[in-house]
């Protein structure tokens, strides 16, 4: 059994996925070419975002984003230490300082009622990630935002098509960033990400910086970066783009097997706010003794994965571990992802749930 099954989504658009890569061959525009911009459009005309800017992945979206803004040495950026390393690690390559809030217990997002303590005279950014698939509260962070003239940028590398409120992911702040690596729920063949704004000064920033800091050809006005999308990565996206509401509903009825399926044995399933969809990126719960169950489910053929083992803070470029995570060094031992991805069956779920039971009385 596979964690991803990107196989069968492969065989259900393979013919059109070969005709546009041949496409791509036979116009040889490899980079930036133009079904680099028709992806451009179609995306942002989906997330309702006046601006969709692709890039070479997710982190080289939340890097350009962040060198729009102009954030750089002694500037400070609240997030969450409960992230994959590459949301801190953007801040750290530009010289500002992230400072760390805890999560929600609940839905593993940045706690919203304990940002305002931290804003400082040096605070410039907030930038909340939205995992699993779910969004944070935005509401709540852009109104801190606006109280003292924040910018938001909404790490949604993993929500990427969840609803808030009834406005999408990525169209709720400054700037929304996504990533299109192969795992997620919207991906490509390799790395490319996209940046959505409502901004244009920022967006004719944002696309000035993604080439080098170029404002015509060898004139580079601005400090940049190489962070184009590859041609062949915007043809395989807008292929997988077709099918990409149904895949929506699908992992909903995969989310909604699932946590029937375990609350027959009491076990808590995934807190989604009434005001949220979740994209549902990852299916992830909690477990008690995890390396032990991780072997038990591993013996029965069933791969789990750990989102995430160490907090961003407690990673070694860091001196020493921030204080007051405590919901995010529990949720650090406890969380488990199972298999999630839109073409499940329900007698495969009934096994892995199972399984999971099982391994949970031998643990």
């Amino acid at each position: 059994m596979n964690f991803i099954d990107l196989n069968i989504q492969q065989e259900r658009i393979y013919d059109n996925l070969i005709q546009s890569i041949k496409a791509v061959l036979a116009h040889g525009k490899y980079i930036m070419g133009p079904e680099v911009e028709i992806l451009e459009t179609r995306l942002a005309e989906y997330v309702n975002t006046k601006f969709c800017i692709a890039t070479s992945s997710g982190t080289d979206s939340l890097l350009i984003s962040m060198m729009a803004l102009g954030l750089g040495k002694g500037d400070e950026v609240i997030t969450t230490p409960f992230t994959f390393f590459s949301t801190v690690e953007t801040i750290l390559i530009l010289g500002a300082k992230p400072v760390f809030i805890d999560i929600d217990y609940r839905t593993f997002n940045i706690d919203t009622n304990l940002i305002e303590a931290a804003i400082n005279k040096n605070t410039k950014l907030i930038m909340p990630v939205s995992l699993y698939g779910q969004c944070a509260d935005m509401d709540k962070i852009n109104d801190i935002a606006k109280r003292y003239n924040l910018a938001v940028i909404e790490d949604a590398a993993q929500s990427f098509g969840a609803v808030y409120k009834e406005k999408r992911s990525c169209s709720l702040s400054t700037f929304g960033c996504t990533s299109f690596f192969p795992s997620k729920p919207l991906g490509g063949y390799g790395d490319s990400g996209a940046i959505f704004t409502n901004d244009e000064t920022l967006a004719e920033k944002v696309k000035r910086i993604r080439v080098h800091g170029q404002d015509s050809r060898y004139n580079h006005s601005l400090l940049g970066v190489n962070g184009r999308m590859d041609t062949l990565q915007a043809a395989v996206i807008l292929e997988k783009f077709k099918i990409f509401k149904d895949e929506i509903k699908k992992r909903a009825v995969v989310a909604c097997n699932y946590n029937k399926l375990f609350s027959d044995y009491n076990i808590e399933t995934p807190y989604v706010e009434e005001f949220n969809t979740s994209v549902f990126a990852q299916y992830t719960l909690r477990v008690q003794n995890r390396n032990l169950f991780m072997k038990n489910m591993a013996l029965k053929g069933i791969p789990c994965m750990v989102h995430y083992p160490k907090l961003a803070s407690q990673q070694d470029v860091f001196e020493k571990e921030s204080c007051n995570l405590k919901n995010s060094i529990r949720a650090s031992k406890e969380v488990v992802s199972i298999p999630m991805h839109p073409y499940l069956t329900f007698e495969e779920q009934k096994f892995i749930v199972s399984c999971f039971v099982e391994s949970l009385v031998v643990s």
